[in-house]
């Protein structure tokens, strides 16, 4: 048996018709770039979320440029962040002449450690962008207060957990400003890159509108240098479609992890293996369903000779990257980081996997560990 890391074509096959319609109605209106479709999927994205604001830029990683340079973020600045997410979270920092300044995990959840921020703030700190990872939020609560009492802004990575939520608030709408990804792996994923910008505050959106088009709001009149970061029409049509399934689509990945628990249980595997922990009142959408493991890189290569794809998020913490050498950090200034970079490792998950496919990875692993 094969079983993909993810199977967009299983997907695909099921809203083909809705997609092909929508993509050929682009076509034949021939308007590619920040039309109707842009709009429209904006007024959706910003009603499902519970936000005034919400604008549509060419990558989750422009979302979080763009957010760092709508609140002035720019050199001789510090950022505060995790060093366990992917890279561009802390490449949009370094891009402004800014300082990315690291905070380790909580290591049940795999989420900065809020406990631990106060420490790394400096008068030089302008926000701090907490990772919602695999599909869960972070502890907001004490983030919040601690950016209030300081006035900073906090920025939301939200890439991967679109339609999460923490006490009821939606990820991505609880921070000063919420940054979302299009990839297509997302939970809602386009075809081609594409990002989300939702805030609440209307000065902040209407400066993001004016950044992704070259700092223009007259055609040709620049107010400011911004970039060229524009979710086309082709993306949002798609994403249109998309969103009418997220929340269905969320419900399969969930009752997905919650059988992967069982059959885990069920293979008395628990004392080789440690099962993603969902904390009380966060409603996770497992984007990635993340085991630790004993023997991980072995365990991998078994599996991948038995059919099974897997992934390892993140093979290598960011502060132990060669362009963050600069910053002087070495092994073991984030040991829980660098544990988890050691022992994490990505299971298939997605709507369409089925009870068969989830038995048989339970039962390879089990065969391995015996």
């Amino acid at each position: 048996m094969h079983v993909p890391l993810i199977d967009l074509k299983a997907q695909y096959r099921k809203i083909r018709g809705e997609i092909l319609r929508a993509i050929g109605e682009v076509c034949e209106g021939q308007r590619f770039i920040l039309g109707q479709e842009v709009q429209k999927l904006e007024q959706e994205i910003a009603a499902y979320l519970g936000v005034d604001h919400a604008i549509g830029v060419a990558s989750g990683s422009d979302a979080l440029l763009l957010s760092l340079m709508a609140i002035g973020v720019g050199p001789g600045d510090e950022v505060i962040t995790t060093p366990y997410t992917f890279f561009a979270t802390a490449g949009a920092i370094s891009h402004l002449g800014a300082r990315p300044v690291f905070v380790d995990i909580l290591p049940a959840t795999f989420n900065i450690h809020p406990a631990r921020i106060e420490d790394r703030l400096t008068e030089r700190t302008k926000a701090i962008i907490p990772v919602h990872l695999f599909g869960q939020c972070c502890e907001m609560e004490p983030i919040l207060k601690l950016a209030g009492s300081h006035k900073i802004k906090v920025i939301e990575d939200a890439a991967q957990v679109i339609g999460a939520a923490h006490h009821d608030q939606k990820a991505g709408t609880i921070g000063d400003l919420g940054c979302f990804s299009f990839f297509p792996t997302k939970n809602l994923g386009g075809y081609g890159d594409g990002g989300m910008i939702v805030t609440r505050d209307e000065e902040i959106a209407r400066r993001l509108r004016r950044l992704r088009v070259h700092g223009s709001e007259e055609r040709y009149y620049h107010l400011e240098v911004g970039c060229n970061s524009r979710l086309d029409e082709l993306q949002a049509a798609v994403l249109r479609i998309k969103l009418n399934y997220l929340d269905q689509w969320n419900s399969a990945r969930r009752a997905c992890a919650q059988r992967y628990h069982q059959l885990f249980t069920k293979a008395a595997l628990l004392s080789d293996l440690t099962l993603p922990e969902i904390v009380p009142g966060n409603s996770h959408v497992f984007h990635q369903y993340v085991i630790r493991a004993q023997q991980r890189d072995k365990l991998r290569y078994y599996l991948k000779e038995k059919g099974v794809d897997t992934e390892i998020y993140y093979p290598l913490p960011l502060h132990l990257q060669a362009c963050y050498k600069d910053l002087g950090h070495r092994e073991g200034d984030f040991p829980e980081a660098e544990r988890l970079a050691k022992e994490a490792l990505a299971l298939p998950i997605y709507p369409e996997l089925t009870e068969e496919q989830q038995s048989y990875i339970v039962e390879q692993i089990k065969l391995f560990y015996a």
